[in-house]
C-alpha cells in the first residue's frame, strides 16, 4: 500500500490509545506510519529515520530488531508459538523463571506468574496479596496504599491505585479501596484501623512515570520496605517501566538493596519485542495458597497467553545480551554524558525543573517569566512534534518532555537526541 493509503486505512478503522481521535482524523493530520527499526532509529513508510527517543513507550532496551533476539524468536516460533499455561508449562518459561530468580539474593523471590503487560503484572499482585490475607485469617486486609501522581495500568485494580485524575476519575465507581498518599510522612501519620486494614503498599520505585517523571527522595524505598515490615503490609514494587538497566541497575530497587514482596514487570522484559509480563513473589506468598483443591485455595487467574513461549524466549536472549554487550557496565558514561546534555539544557529559559533518573530525563516547559502553559494548548506535545522535524520520536506527559532512549543509544545518539529537543522548543516557544 501507498503512504496515502496506509495513512487513509489508519483514519478509517483503527482507534489509537490515549489519543483524541478526531485531531488524528482530521484531514490536515498525516499519520506517521513506522515500517522498520534498525538499533536506536526508527524508519517511517516514506523512508525517513528518527531516533527513538521513548524507546517506543519505554519498551526497547538493546535496539530495534537485535540480531540475537531476533533469532531466538525465529527458532523458538519454528518449534513452538504458543502453547497453554493452564495444567501444562514449556522449556523457556521455566529457564526465564529461573534466570529471573536468580538476579535476585536467594532465598527471597522465588515464584514467578506470568501474564500479559505492565497493568496485569499489577492486577496479580494485587490479587495474591488479598487472597494471603484472606486465607491466612486476616481477612479486613483488604485495600491498598499508593502515591498521588501514580500510574500503574489500565485494568480495573491497576487503575484504582492510580493518582491521575484523567486516567482514573471516569472509573471511580469500579475501583478497589485505595489510602492515597502524598509522602512518607503521610504514611507514618496513618492511624492504626487503616494501617491494619492495609494488605499492601505499591509504589513506582525511584521516579513516577506518567506522573510527569517525578523522582523519590533517596532512603525512601529502604524507610517504606521498614514500613512494612513493621506493620504487616506487602511493598509491591512497580518496576514495569524502570526495570532492565533504566535507572543505571537491573533493577531500580536494587539501587537502595530493597527486595519487595512482589514485583511487577513488563514493557523491557522482552527486550520490546513481543508482549510479555511477570510478577515476582516469595515462596511465603505462595505457600500460602498450597492445599486441597477443595480448599478452594487455588489462585484463579489467568491470561491465554500466559507464559508464551514465544515472549519467554525473547526475554531469555534480552538477559543473554545483557551479559554479552555488558549493557549495565557500559551504562554510567551514557548517564553522566545525558546529565551534561541535560544541565545545559536546562539554561534554556523556556526550561523550569529537569529531572534525571539513569537514562530517564523529565523536562519541564514554562513561559520565559517561569509561569505553566496552560495544558489545553499541548506546548509539550508540539515541541515533541517539532523535535520530529529534526530526527526525534518521543512523547511528552502534557508539558513535560521525555527522554527515555534504549540503552543501546550511542554519546552522539544522545547529542542528537537532546539537540533536537531544544531545537523544537525554541521552534515553539520562542515566542513566550
Amino acid at each position: 500500500m501507498s503512504v496515502e493509503k496506509l495513512r487513509q486505512a489508519d483514519k478509517t478503522h483503527l482507534w489509537h490509545p490515549f489519543t483524541q481521535m478526531r485531531d488524528w482524523c482530521a484531514a490536515g493530520h498525516d499519520p506517521l506510519v513506522l515500517v522498520e527499526g534498525r538499533g536506536s532509529m526508527l524508519i517511517d513508510a516514506a523512508g525517513d529515520e528518527y531516533l527513538d527517543g521513548n524507546s517506543s513507550i519505554w519498551t526497547n532496551i538493546h535496539g530495534h530488531s537485535h540480531p540475537h533476539i531476533v533469532r531466538a524468536i525465529q527458532t523458538q516460533a519454528a518449534k513452538l508459538a504458543h502453547s497453554s499455561f493452564l495444567g501444562l508449562s514449556n522449556e523457556p518459561a521455566i529457564r526465564l523463571a529461573e534466570k529471573l530468580v536468580a538476579l535476585f539474593p536467594p532465598e527471597t523471590l522465588t515464584r514467578v506468574f506470568y501474564s500479559d503487560d505492565g497493568s496485569t503484572a499489577i492486577e496479580v499482585a494485587l490479587k495474591m496479596a488479598l487472597q494471603f490475607h484472606q486465607l491466612t485469617g486476616h481477612p479486613a486486609r483488604s485495600r491498598f496504599a499508593a502515591f498521588e501522581h501514580a500510574y500503574h495500568g489500565d485494568t480495573s485494580g491497576a487503575a484504582s491505585l492510580g493518582g491521575i485524575a484523567a486516567f482514573q476519575d471516569r472509573f471511580s465507581s469500579i475501583s478497589f479501596p485505595v489510602v492515597r498518599l502524598a509522602d512518607f510522612a503521610e504514611l507514618e501519620a496513618l492511624d492504626r484501623p487503616t494501617t491494619e486494614s492495609l494488605a499492601g503498599l505499591v509504589i513506582e520505585p525511584l521516579m513516577q512515570g506518567a506522573g510527569g517523571m517525578r523522582t523519590w527522595p533517596e532512603g525512601l524505598l529502604r524507610d517504606l520496605r521498614a514500613w512494612c515490615d513493621r506493620h504487616g503490609v506487602f511493598l509491591i514494587l512497580d518496576e514495569v517501566m524502570t526495570g532492565f538497566g533504566r535507572t543505571g541497575k537491573m533493577f531500580a530497587c536494587q539501587q537502595e538493596d530493597v527486595v519487595p514482596d512482589f514485583l511487577a514487570l513488563a514493557k523491557g522484559l522482552s527486550g520490546g519485542t513481543v508482549p510479555l509480563a511477570a510478577t515476582l513473589t516469595t515462596e511465603r506468598v505462595f505457600a500460602a495458597f498450597l492445599g486441597d483443591y477443595a480448599e478452594m485455595k487455588t489462585l484463579f487467574y489467568g491470561h491465554s497467553y500466559c507464559g508464551n513461549p514465544l515472549g519467554c524466549a525473547a526475554a531469555l536472549a534480552s538477559l543473554e545480551v545483557f551479559a554479552a554487550e555488558r549493557t549495565l557496565e557500559n551504562l554510567s558514561p551514557k548517564i553522566d554524558h545525558l546529565r551534561a546534555l541535560l544541565a545545559e539544557l536546562a539554561q534554556d529559559r523556556h526550561v523550569g525543573a529537569v529531572r534525571q533518573c539513569g537514562l530517564i530525563a523529565g523536562i519541564d516547559l514554562v513561559r520565559a517569566d517561569g509561569s505553566p502553559y496552560p495544558w489545553q494548548e499541548q506546548t509539550g506535545a508540539r515541541v515533541c512534534l517539532a523535535a520530529r522535524r529534526h530526527g526525534l520520536l518521543t512523547r511528552p506527559i502534557r508539558d513535560t518532555l521525555v527522554l527515555m532512549p534504549p540503552l543501546c543509544f550511542s554519546h552522539d545518539e544522545l547529542t542528537r537526541a537532546v539537540g533536537a529537543l531544544r531545537a523544537g522548543l525554541r521552534e515553539v516557544c520562542a515566542e513566550n
